[in-house]
């Protein structure tokens, strides 16, 4: 009885304590909420300013504080993002700079100080990824980050504070955290040509106690998505929602043309269905991808395959979604023919996706729902798009 007595106690203790909840969530529970902060002017650090405290989440959702690298020699602060073309041009060089000098006491930490709000899908025609919290993991383990990837896009905490202009920016902090370089990785954004001179010399000299020769040097790459920008990010998604949407009769002599590719671009094309619960929900994002790469060599194409007495159906649908692509219907109820016209090996289930490029090579089929993160890479690092400029 006593022993039933003591577990009942702790049961109850437990109940009790258990609705006794901090606000703060630990790393474990961390949600991005991103906010509207009103416009400000932002001031880039001045050189000899102390560094400033901040507490982020990194990209697993960790609360990481400036104070957890009081070990550090040096601190290098690299603001960059998962879009930008120029960030992804230097993050090969990143990872060596850190390995490199990892030894010598300098810690790398990036930081994305972008707001999900801000960002346009047509920002990110040269990557796979967008800047939410969410995608930045995924970042991080294809490339092999060996540094913490923090993220500020919920209010820009940190990055008022530091004040970066593009992605990337740099900045240098000795032991003392006093800021002695604020610039760039080096002055030639193609990877392969250069190897971070000017932030390799600032730390060496840095290290050797030495005053830096240069301690401010221009930066180049994407401007920062402050959250303010959000109202022109809004104008902009108005102006997609308000673009006429059309669906066009096509036959088999016309599927053949749009085989044959005779454009410049990568042609996607996805042949669905509104009674398809799959087509229906994968089909926005399908469409996402043509403002993500449409500015490029690249354009999306939808078949529809209803019944031809659903014309106005499959209409409605593509206008509620905002498909300003070019859309089809298939003009013949007999869907064996639109097999055949499309894809003789295809074995019929929908949604049906295939990747063209000139001159009619398929690249890439894909029967049921598409894996949308390897069709985006296969897409922006094919030689007709790149991740680079």
């Amino acid at each position: 009885m006593k022993l039933q007595s003591i577990l009942l106690s702790i049961i109850v203790l437990a109940v009790v304590f258990s609705g006794c909840k901090t606000e703060k969530k630990s790393s474990d529970e961390f949600t991005p909420n991103p906010i509207v902060l009103e416009k400000r002017d932002v001031t880039t650090l001045a050189i000899g300013e102390k560094m400033p405290a901040f507490e982020l989440p990194d990209m697993h959702g960790k609360m990481v504080s400036s104070t957890d690298f009081d070990n550090a020699k040096i601190l290098v602060f690299a603001f960059i993002c998962n879009h930008c073309p120029t960030a992804q041009a230097y993050e090969d060089r990143m990872i060596d700079f850190a390995k490199d000098y990892e030894k010598q006491g300098v810690q790398v930490i990036a930081i994305n100080p972008n707001s999900s709000l801000a960002l346009l899908p047509e920002e990110c025609g040269y990557s796979d990824l967008d800047d939410t919290f969410e995608t930045m993991s995924i970042r991080a383990e294809h490339k092999g980050y060996n540094f913490p990837y923090l993220y500020d896009g919920d209010d820009h905490e940190a990055s008022l504070k530091f004040g970066p202009v593009t992605t990337p920016h740099v900045f240098v902090f000795d032991s003392e955290r006093k800021l002695r370089y604020n610039g760039r990785f080096d002055g030639v954004e193609y990877p392969g040509t250069a190897n971070a001179e000017d932030l390799r010399l600032a730390v060496d000299q840095v290290l050797a106690g030495e005053e830096v020769t240069n301690p401010i040097t221009r930066t180049f790459g994407c401007s920062v998505k402050w959250s303010w920008l959000k109202s022109w990010a809004d104008q902009v998604n108005q102006q997609w929602a308000e673009k006429p949407v059309t669906l066009e009769w096509i036959d088999t002599e016309g599927i053949a043309e749009l085989l044959k590719n005779d454009s410049e671009n990568l042609r996607l094309i996805n042949v669905w269905a509104t009674w398809c619960a799959p087509c229906v929900i994968e089909l926005p994002d399908l469409i996402e991808l043509q403002r993500y790469y449409g500015g490029r060599n690249f354009e999306f194409v939808t078949i529809s395959a209803d019944r031809t007495n659903r014309k106005d159906r499959a209409q409605k649908f593509l206008e509620e979604k905002n498909a300003a692509i070019q859309n089809y219907i298939f003009n013949d109820d007999d869907k064996y023919k639109l097999i055949e016209a499309i894809d003789p090996g295809w074995e019929g289930a929908i949604p049906y996706t295939i990747l063209i490029e000139p001159g009619g090579n398929i690249i890439h089929k894909e029967q049921g729902v598409v894996d949308l993160l390897r069709l985006k890479r296969i897409i922006v690092e094919h030689p007709l798009l790149g991740r680079y400029f």
